[in-house]
């Protein structure tokens, strides 16, 4: 009797697990997350999506580049192999190319917008307390001395698309995901 009641139960949450999960990626193909957790991490179902991919380039394991014209972030694994993450890049005008070195790793860092920033946008505040409200996301890679970081997002739905400031944004997935595999002193080569 207790295998039976096991058996219905089990059969019971599969398919409603199954079935909010169906629910939850055909509202995402729609653009617009459906929970408190899409929104915070990015969907399910992404063009974007972290991948392993072949990797032609001859960068040391471990270096980051960046390829703003496909909005690409590759993480160099070696063996000819890198991981794929899809970015949001500066919109026209605020882009950039260079060599640049991690300089500093922060978890829920805060934000002061730079100057220039806050004369484009004064409605925003002169400094923000890391959070799920933070532009910034869940963390941030800082390069070098430069006012850029490679940083997570509380708006995932901009990744794939050229708005930012000059920053290169991911979803906090994908930015918790590189955050762990990089170290301060890592090399991050930006190209168009």
């Amino acid at each position: 009797m207790i295998h039976f009641v096991f058996t219905v139960v089990l059969v019971a949450c599969s398919l409603v697990f199954t079935g909010s999960a169906q629910a939850q990626t055909v509202a995402s193909l729609g653009g617009e997350p459906t929970n408190f957790f899409e929104r915070l991490f990015g969907g399910p179902i992404s063009p974007t999506a972290r991948r392993v991919v072949f990797w032609p380039g001859n960068n040391r394991p471990g270096t980051i580049v960046i390829s703003t014209s496909q909005r690409r972030l590759y993480f160099v694994l070696g063996t000819g192999r890198a991981i794929q993450y899809g970015i949001g890049v500066g919109r026209p005008g605020f882009t950039w190319t260079g060599i640049k070195t991690v300089s500093m790793k922060r978890e829920w860092p805060s934000w002061s917008p730079p100057a220039a920033m806050r004369r484009r946008r004064p409605d925003l505040p002169r400094y923000m307390e890391g959070g799920l409200g933070n532009p910034l996301g869940a963390r941030a890679l800082y390069l070098g001395s430069s006012m850029y970081r490679i940083h997570g997002s509380n708006e995932p739905e901009t990744i794939g698309y050229a708005v930012s400031s000059g920053c290169i944004r991911m979803t906090n997935a994908d930015v918790v995901d590189l955050y762990n595999r990089t170290r301060v002193g890592t090399k991050v080569v930006v190209l168009r």
